[in-house]
């Protein structure tokens, strides 16, 4: 089949799509200044692993970095004092698996010196001979909790053992030697801990095998735990999102009944007074806003379309700063990432749907911004296309938001389109903001359709619960009219439409083709999984007793599953179908797309397929990434048209079939 592709792509095409823009990788993914703002400190994305680099501001010269081996990752750091900074690692296998954190916590200094593990499961012994070992040598998992912003030398980390949904508990961490002082125990499994302005732990959240979430409040050190939420028979709960300055008041995200979440405070103690303080009509709270150099919150991020701030106090410092840098970011995104201890110096992104992000920092004195890096200089945001959010009615009268982007100079109207569910499918969906593949398809002369169907995340809690055991039913009936919407408006032409996606995003790319065998053309699946009753088997999902309930209450009982697996339906799909997968994929694993294969082609379909042993869920190496996504356009480019890309040098150790 790849000789197939290639030679689609023998002459020249005036238009093809050039994918370096779209393969390379960020230069940077996040920056923070330090609280003296001497230095910045950023993670830089390589071919399998993230770094830290520390870079003198004035100079942007590089004065110390931190790597690990292949396929590990910073995914968090945070500067404890001037000149230290405490950063959390994980494991990634593919551009799609979201980050498993490894429970490792690392910290170097700006100059580079003293890189060094300070706890976690890769703590190792300092040898026979010492009698004194500083660091605790156990299988564990450590997670900053907080960075205790008026200490230098002090962290309150979580340490969770590595059993089976274990308890987990809060230690002082010196950032200096490694060791640990214990602070609290949880009283509830797999919790998670919430500190107050002092450091105090005052919540512990977690839930056991029955999956069933709980809340529990001290009311200052030592003191008994007190349960003050569960979950409960209305399946409802309020997680806490921090203090006010004066720990006299705790700000929750509160699901409700219907709509979406609610941010609300209590006063201390008084857990039957709520008071509520920002609510969306539509979507939930995206993101929490905290004071410079606290924990307090003071306002949150809401995704409605395009990215919208509020604030509790509009008059706040710290709400004109916001307010003031979206005026002069018009029509952007815009997150403070950092400021300086004095307030002075704020780092602050700017992004938008055509625009992967800018750094600058922002003299709140002076009033000046000046521009410090871009995330990836090469893309030319004027030649990329607006996604423009839309809302669409399901059959069943449920309002579906999504987002419609349409190629560069088109009228709209009557063109070849790529539906494009996305993956999870609970608690994820689809926002505003730079998208590499909706803009690759874009490039390629397609209107690219997303929705976010019912299961997905950031909707309120009914919608979310809507999709449990709805996968190939009223999940992907929201796929289909979200499709037929796109049809009625005239910007999709309905002979040229193909449905794409990955991991879930696959399995209902593949089911749309099955149900739909009128609506598609043809159909892609990346990383998917295509079995279900094979989830309850295989895979790293059903692995602990809370991964299969979670199986049992969100996908369905093994043996309700087989009249929605699409292996199973392959007769039903009349439409050409290309498959990718990596062999090292835990969590859709490759089988799925071998027995997919198979019953396709014992079907009579046309299929062809990629697969790379080495990957995991998603490609990884660059040259992977590019010979899959030049096989995708000219699979796309057979069925509907569109551009091919640009001939690039051969990958080497494919086994594409």
């Amino acid at each position: 089949m790849l000789g197939l592709a290639m030679a689609c792509l023998g002459a020249p095409v005036a238009n093809a799509v050039n994918l370096d823009a779209y393969v390379k990788r960020d230069s940077f993914s996040d920056i923070k200044i330090s609280p003296n703002g001497d230095y910045y400190a950023a993670t830089v994305l390589l071919e399998d692993r993230t770094a830290l680099v520390v870079l003198d501001r004035e100079t942007l010269e590089v004065t110390g970095n931190f790597t690990l081996q292949k396929n590990t990752h910073v995914i968090d750091f945070n500067w404890v004092n001037p000149e230290r900074v405490v950063i959390s690692t994980a494991r990634k296998f593919g551009m799609l698996a979201s980050p498993q954190p490894d429970g490792n916590l690392y910290a170097i200094n700006a100059d580079g010196s003293r890189a060094e593990i300070l706890a976690g499961q890769s703590v190792t012994s300092a040898g026979p001979g010492t009698t004194i070992q500083p660091k605790k040598v156990e299988a564990v998992a450590a997670f900053l909790v907080d960075d205790l912003p008026d200490e230098d030398r002090y962290v309150v980390a979580s340490i969770t053992p590595f059993t089976s949904e274990p308890y987990t508990r809060a230690d002082r961490l010196d950032v200096m030697t490694g060791r640990r002082v214990r602070l609290a125990a949880a009283p509830v499994r797999n919790a998670t801990m919430k500190t107050d302005n002092q450091g105090e732990v005052r919540f512990a959240m977690g839930s056991g095998v029955d999956n069933v979430r709980k809340l529990f409040y001290r009311s200052r050190p030592g003191a008994e735990w007190e349960l003050i939420r569960s979950e409960g028979t209305d399946g409802l709960f309020e997680r806490p999102i921090g203090f006010s300055r004066d720990d006299s008041v705790a700000y929750f995200i509160a699901e409700r009944a219907q709509g979406p979440d609610a941010i609300v405070a209590y006063d201390v103690g008084q857990w039957d007074k709520p008071r509520e303080l920002l609510r969306d009509a539509a979507v939930d709270p995206a993101g929490i806003i905290y004071a410079n150099n606290s924990r307090e919150p003071i306002g949150a991020r809401f995704m409605s379309g395009r990215v919208r701030t509020e604030f509790f106090d509009p008059d706040s410092a710290d709400a004109r700063l916001q307010k003031s840098l979206e005026a002069a970011f018009a029509g952007h995104g815009v997150s403070v990432t950092s400021q300086t201890s004095d307030g002075r110096l704020a780092l602050v992104q700017v992004w938008s749907d055509t625009s992967p992000g800018d750094y600058y920092l922002f003299d709140t004195v002076a009033k000046k911004a000046s521009h410090v890096v871009s995330r990836a200089q090469w893309i030319d945001p004027e030649q990329m296309a607006e996604k423009k959010p839309v809302v669409i009615q399901s059959r069943d009268g449920l309002p579906l938001h999504g987002y419609l982007t349409l190629p560069r100079g088109s009228g709209g109207k009557n063109l070849p389109t790529i539906v494009h569910p996305h993956g999870g499918p609970f608690d994820v969906r689809d926002n505003w903001g730079f998208d590499p593949d909706v803009q690759m398809l874009a490039d390629a002369g397609y209107a690219v359709l997303q929705v976010n169907f019912r299961g997905s995340g950031g909707y309120g809690r009914a919608f979310e619960n809507a999709g449990a055991r709805q996968w190939g039913r009223a999940m992907q009936d929201d796929v289909t009219d979200a499709t037929r919407w796109a049809i009625e408006q005239g910007h999709a032409d309905p002979a040229r439409i193909c449905i794409y996606g990955a991991s879930y995003g696959a399995y209902a790319s593949l089911m749309g083709a099955a149900r739909e065998p009128g609506l598609y053309k043809c159909a892609a699946g990346y990383v998917g999984v295509y079995d279900l009753p094979t989830m309850h088997t295989d895979g790293d999902i059903q692995e602990r007793g809370s991964g299969e309930t979670y199986l049992n209450d969100w996908i369905g009982p093994r043996e309700q599953l087989a009249a929605v697996s699409p292996n199973r339906m392959a007769d039903k799909i009349k439409v050409p179908v290309f498959l990718a997968a990596g062999g090292e994929d835990e969590r859709a694993p490759i089988q799925h797309t071998e027995m997919m294969e198979r019953a396709l082609k014992q079907a009579g379909v046309p299929v062809e397929s990629l697969y790379y042993r080495e990957e995991g869920h998603g490609f990884y190496k660059e040259e992977n990434r590019r010979e899959f996504y030049t096989r995708l356009l000219a699979f796309f480019a057979r069925s509907l048209g569109g551009e091919l890309a640009t001939t690039g040098p051969a990958s080497e150790g494919s086994a594409g079939k």
